[in-house]
């Protein structure tokens, strides 16, 4: 990683595997009380976002940081009636808790966010799931992306200034409510 400064810094480049980043001074990502307004204070929820994918508004993105792959349903690319760029492989994704999946295959599709498009590789899994779709470290660092789930809102750099995505909060919390009243009905089960 090289770094280049004049004598008044108010630019700095950043060359990193043959690819140059310019990141002005003046557009530092930062994040204050002015973002965490609308946000229903104190908790814990996940990062959900809308994310336009291929031709398609795409809800209940989750946003996770700690996944390594970026993960697609298949009935999600079979409504885009994308699936004849699915290369069918056969692998494995394990979580943290050691159970598994096997993915039905590959599609790269283009993801659009606030005026910026990048090709992104899916794994593509055919199961139930509450998320649409997984955004995972892939995605995130491609993106430049910075999340702040404190804040609900992810900023990234672009040639028109520091962008943001707001999450979805209502959306994070009526997923986890499903979650746990499934849980809750499980255990009642059990009794």
């Amino acid at each position: 990683m090289t770094y280049t400064a004049a004598k008044k810094v108010s630019k700095i480049t950043v060359t990193y595997r043959k690819r140059v980043r310019q990141v002005l001074e003046e557009d530092s990502i930062t994040f204050d009380d002015a973002d965490i307004d609308g946000v229903l204070i104190p908790h814990n929820d996940v990062m959900v976002i809308s994310l336009l994918v291929h031709d398609t508004n795409v809800k209940r993105a989750l946003i996770d940081p700690c996944s390594s792959v970026n993960i697609i349903l298949l009935r999600v690319v079979n409504k885009m009636q994308d699936n004849n760029k699915l290369v069918h492989k056969a692998r494995t994704l394990s979580g943290f808790d050691n159970l598994s999946v096997v993915i039905k295959g590959e599609i790269i599709l283009t993801t659009f966010a606030k005026g910026l498009v990048k090709d992104t590789k899916f794994q593509v899994i055919d199961m139930d799931m509450a998320y649409n779709m997984i955004l995972g470290r892939p995605w995130i660092h491609e993106m430049d992306d910075v999340p702040s789930t404190l804040h609900q809102v992810i900023k990234f750099p672009s040639q028109w200034g520091i962008r943001q995505i707001h999450g979805d909060q209502q959306a994070s919390r009526s997923i986890n409510l499903v979650v746990d009243s499934s849980i809750r009905n499980d255990d009642a089960d059990e009794k």
